[in-house]
């Protein structure tokens, strides 16, 4: 019998091993390390977005990133409505250009549409980043194009340091202001062997997230010049993000971003030691096939019914929970998930891990062959 979607939950929480993202420390714990944090560095709450503690954290994200400013949000959602008001504002133009998958279009209930009454036109192909030639084939003005780096939908997958020079020239001579969802961006500095402040050159706005990959709370910064920044603050407040206290926000990502920052490099390493051992095992498949940050999505010749209670029989088993949800995949009688490599992999090693996922096929095959003859 199936478990049900709470034991499940109850299951991965008690495993050892987790191949997928970072440890997470309970509630009480993380809250007690704030506590340690702050009172070594003598944080006082901000009053309103107003305070040293994150007037410094908003400089050092624009630093690093080689902006003016960076303004401190507490969702990625609100930095990106926020952008795409100010640039359509600019132009007076209600029209904006993105990735067919973006967040925006897949996971936000279009929002851009039903709060901005904004347009958002589709650029480049499903499956592949946004290249040159796509802005090129544009007819019509935008007043911006955003682009995700890395592309969350596609295993994190990245255009070539030259496809992303060549797009940003493109853009330069259409005047279209480029726009960087980069909720990941963290993640990508490793594969491009470049520096954050040169990746986002020659955008004229970048969104930061402080828990994907770094694990805060909760929050974003949203970076760009000056003015910029200032219009951001406005539409902070007129979208009711301006909270009386956004320090414990801050705390818990300024705490351990440096920390997290140092490990991508590392963690890329190991997500494409992991790929390569998993597209040797038949039925498994990765994309990309090699990983270019630290995620990846994995494809199962199994439907998602077959791969869960494989994985949850391995859980039971082996005390490891190799993957969080199941999808089905484009393709019939495949699915898919998403892996995040983040500290639970490095305590593993990869025959173990190849173990691990070489088994899980052969229990969901059997399932599938139960299924056929009952």
């Amino acid at each position: 019998m199936p478990l049900s979607e709470p034991e499940r939950l109850a299951l991965g929480r008690a495993c050892r091993y987790r191949i997928h993202g970072f440890h997470e420390l309970a509630p009480a714990l993380t809250f007690q390390a704030m506590t340690r944090w702050s009172q070594s560095h003598g944080v006082e709450h901000d009053v309103y977005g107003e305070g040293k503690l994150i007037a410094d954290f908003e400089q050092k994200i624009a630093a690093l990133l080689g902006k003016e400013a960076a303004v401190f949000m507490p969702s990625g959602m609100m930095a990106q409505l926020s952008a795409l008001r100010i640039w359509t504002e600019r132009a007076r133009l209600g029209r904006f250009g993105m990735h067919a998958s973006s967040h925006l279009d897949l996971h936000e209930e279009e929002a851009h549409q039903a709060l901005l009454h904004l347009h958002g036109v589709r650029v480049g192909e499903r499956h592949r980043p946004i290249v040159a030639a796509d802005l090129a084939k544009i007819a019509e003005p935008l007043a911006c194009l955003l682009v995700e780096l890395p592309m969350r939908e596609l295993g994190g997958m990245l255009p070539s340091w030259i496809e992303l020079e060549a797009l940003k020239a493109c853009a330069r001579e259409r005047g279209v202001p480029l726009h960087m969802d980069g909720a990941r961006l963290w993640e990508t500095a490793a594969h491009f062997g470049k520096s954050y402040a040169e990746i986002a050159a020659d955008f004229s706005s970048v969104y930061v997230s402080v828990y994907k990959g770094i694990g805060g709370i909760a929050g974003a910064l949203l970076a760009g010049d000056a003015p910029f920044a200032a219009n951001a603050r406005l539409w902070r407040r007129r979208l009711g993000g301006t909270l009386i206290h956004q320090s414990p926000m801050i705390v818990a990502a300024a705490m351990q971003f440096d920390k997290r920052l140092a490990m991508m490099g590392p963690l890329l390493a190991r997500a494409r030691e992991l790929a390569e051992g998993l597209n040797g095992i038949d039925g498994i498949r990765t994309l990309p096939r090699v990983p270019q940050a630290n995620m990846l999505h994995v494809f199962f010749d199994a439907p998602p019914h077959a791969v869960l209670e494989a994985r949850d029989q391995i859980a039971q088993s082996d005390n490891c929970w190799l993957l969080g949800r199941a999808a089905p995949a484009d393709v019939p009688g495949w699915s898919r998930t998403e892996i995040y490599v983040g500290d639970g992999l490095l305590e593993l090693d990869n025959d173990r891990v190849m173990a691990f996922f070489t088994q899980l096929m052969k229990i969901a095959r059997r399932q599938i062959h139960d299924d056929s003859t009952n």
